[in-house]
């Protein structure tokens, strides 16, 4: 498996790139689930503002926005594309992803070098995309907690990673018996702790590099 870094300067017009402008901030979030063109996450910032929950309250492109504490706030909006591009080219989104005003980071999980091409190449959609660096590592080794172990395998058992999902996230919470934004919560530090044992902790081989393929939007008429 590898790992590579997606850099996008997004033209397409979007709640999060127009967030990261009127408050001039950087941020990260944690996407949680990708269902029907709907991606649901969590938003990180230093400091939450009641200003904050009311900018997305007002945004077209969302559809909820609940506060979870001073920190986050989980949102469900229409995908922009990016999200999209990952899953349907048999990609990993590692959930943590950077955005600022001057660009997006993704860092992405895949077994075949053409998987990775045909991301970039869908990224090309939405703005413009810089691979940068790529490296392999082994399997993650890390442990769950018994809860979290029975939510990834329960999300695993009913399709909740497959494309397109055969089960949602409020029809995990209703089989795990919990509520929908506990059940994201589980899932998001259970995939949070596999991956970054993966990247933080595994033995790498071989040398990164950091490539210069680039892809631009196609010419407007």
């Amino acid at each position: 498996m590898f790992q590579a870094e997606l850099h996008l300067q997004q033209d397409k017009p979007c709640a999060l790139t127009d967030f990261a402008e009127h408050f001039d901030v950087a941020f990260e979030v944690y996407v949680e689930e990708l269902h029907d063109s709907l991606v649901t996450f969590i938003l990180e910032i230093d400091t939450l503002r009641e200003s904050h929950l009311e900018f997305f309250e007002a945004a077209d492109q969302v559809r909820h926005v609940e506060r979870l504490d001073d920190q986050h706030l989980l949102i469900t909006k229409r995908s922009c594309g990016a999200y999209t591009a990952i899953d349907e080219n048999h990609g990993v989104l590692r959930r943590e992803s950077s955005i600022s005003t001057s660009r997006r980071v993704y860092t992405v999980l895949f077994f075949r070098r053409e998987d990775l091409k045909r991301m970039i190449d869908a990224f090309g959609d939405i703005g413009t995309v810089t691979l940068g660096k790529v490296s392999r590592f082994d399997e993650p080794t890390a442990r769950l907690t018994a809860r979290q172990l029975e939510v990834v395998t329960c999300a695993l058992e009913e399709g909740y990673f497959e494309w397109p999902r055969r089960i949602s996230s409020e029809e995990l919470a209703e089989k795990i018996g919990v509520n929908r934004t506990t059940a994201l919560e589980h899932l998001r530090k259970a995939q949070a702790k596999l991956l970054a044992d993966a990247l933080e902790g595994a033995s790498y081989s071989g040398e990164s590099r950091t490539g210069t393929l680039t892809t631009r939007p196609p010419e407007r008429p």
